[in-house]
């Protein structure tokens, strides 16, 4: 059996290899995997700010409120990652391929229902958000189009999860390599009206996304439907299986529901922000996309260290998850604090290149030095910390990290630091309105104090230890010490 055979190498290098090696062996092809991401957002970035402040923010001002419901979906994907890992760690291979098939199922039926709620409340949303009237047209025309292909979205994540769950991190990269080059192309043609193409602006930059999703979701089904990759899937394993179920929507829903809370707090964010017009939210856009491109490498060691810590978790190797973790975390913080001082260095001429506008150029200061430099603790330290939780399958501790986060620390501090005049703290009333003037640099600065409050929490939590124990119903702890491996029946 070829797939197990694949399962089992890669099971064996993760519970005893090297750890720094392993852990860079998985992640470098999930940095390529985020780097191509990142580039075709720069890319969309670059071409709809041809056509100005409004198109550019376009995607930045929904990207919100497509999240805010994909993250139901993404709540469940993540605790089938946990239950497919540990299945394989633990040895326990036939339930990992029939945990993969119901994951795979449930996540088509789900998406559909999502893409149907998202048009209902699309012109709700915008509206709450205080979308400006020269925005509000790009932004449904945009979200419309993405919303109706939410199906392939959520079809090609739970490929790429359960892949990353095998150890085969780099099959979904070169998938994503062949959409992000698809979407690349078909930007400016559909963008711009180039030959053939119709001149569809913002809606040809949704369009082309929707292209992309459709290739590697297709792609994605028939290469684990032909037995071409680690976890085959057949149509048997696609039936429902409600047991299954009843235990991933116990793990899965606080997942889901601090996820989606965390979503729809953007929304709330957004509404901070775009209370201070078009330029501060362009600038905090085009940043953000920086910053995203610059940290890709932290982000795809965190998303390597997942599957290390499903697998050694569901193992019983819980100090090794923990010193996994722990390195994880030294790597992040260094190299986010590299990306935030390339930013800093370069930050004039690189907004340029998007958008030369001496507006936006002039506030993107204020975001460097207010936010930006909070985002090595937040890639380097929270980042971290939430997925060990959730690849250890306590979606609980994941769900009220975040909620904390956001809704305890980031919105109220934004909103008190830019639009609250003055507070009083132990008898001590502390003049905010002298200190920021009412401007964005309030707004800023409470984002940036969640970002180090937030880490501290996060760390002070990993530190104690409760993490460390696994979901799956039994951990076959006999055949670990023997080295020997269970094989699936048949």
């Amino acid at each position: 059996m070829r797939g197990n055979r694949r399962l089992q190498e890669m099971r064996e290098e993760i519970l005893n290899g090297p750890i720094e090696r392993t852990l860079l062996k998985l992640a470098g092809p999930l940095i390529v995997n985020n780097l191509v991401q990142v580039v075709y957002n720069i890319t969309d970035t670059f071409w709809l700010g041809k056509l100005g402040r409004e198109a550019l923010s376009a995607p930045g001002v929904v990207w919100p409120i497509i999240g805010t419901l994909m993250s139901l979906g993404m709540g469940f994907t993540m605790a089938g990652f946990a239950f497919v890992g540990q299945y394989i760690g633990a040895g326990e291979f036939k339930k990992a391929y029939r945990s993969a098939g119901a994951l795979y199922s449930l996540m088509l039926f789900f998406s559909t229902a999502t893409a149907l709620i998202s048009l209902a409340i699309l012109p709700q949303a915008l509206h709450f958000m205080k979308v400006t009237p020269g925005l509000y047209p790009y932004a449904k025309t945009y979200a419309s189009i993405v919303f109706a292909g939410l199906p392939l979205s959520f079809a090609y994540m739970a490929f790429s999860a359960l892949m990353r769950a095998s150890g085969d991190t780099k099959t979904p990269m070169k998938i994503t390599l062949v959409t992000v080059l698809v979407n690349i192309v078909l930007d400016p043609l559909f963008i711009f009206g180039v030959g053939p193409f119709p001149k569809l602006g913002v809606a040809g930059a949704a369009l082309a996304t929707v292209i992309a999703n459709a290739i590697g979701a297709i792609t994605g089904a028939y290469l684990m439907f032909s037995g071409r990759v680690a976890l085959k899937l057949s149509f048997e394993s696609l039936k429902p299986d409600f047991e299954f179920y009843k235990r991933l929507f116990r793990v899965g829903l606080p997942s889901s529901i601090g996820q989606s809370a965390n979503s729809f707090g953007f929304v709330i964010l957004t509404r901070i922000i775009m209370g201070f017009g078009d330029v501060t939210y362009a600038a905090y856009v085009i940043t953000t996309r920086l910053v995203n491109f610059l940290t890709s490498i932290s982000r795809g060691i965190s998303m390597a260290m997942g599957t290390m810590i499903a697998q050694n978790v569901g193992a019983g190797k819980f100090e090794r998850a923990k010193k996994i973790a722990e390195r994880t975390m030294l790597v992040n913080f260094t190299i986010a604090s590299l990306a935030v001082l390339i930013i800093g260095i370069f930050r004039v001429p690189i907004f340029r290149v998007f958008l030369d506008d001496p507006k936006v150029i002039a506030e993107s200061k204020i975001v460097l030095e207010y936010f930006l430099i909070s985002v090595p603790f937040f890639n380097g330290i929270f980042i971290v910390v939430n997925r060990t939780f959730s690849s250890a399958g306590h979606t609980k501790k994941t769900m009220l990290l975040g909620i904390i986060r956001l809704w305890g620390l980031r919105i109220p501090l934004s909103y008190a630091f830019g639009y609250v005049g003055a507070i009083t703290l132990l008898g001590l009333t502390i003049p905010l309105a002298e200190l920021f003037d009412f401007t964005s640099k309030g707004v800023f600065f409470g984002m940036g104090l969640s970002n180090f409050i937030g880490a501290l929490i996060a760390l002070a939590w990993f530190l104690r230890g409760s993490w460390m124990k696994a979901i799956i119903e039994k951990t076959p702890k006999e055949s670990e010490k023997s080295g020997r491996v269970r094989h699936p029946e048949g």
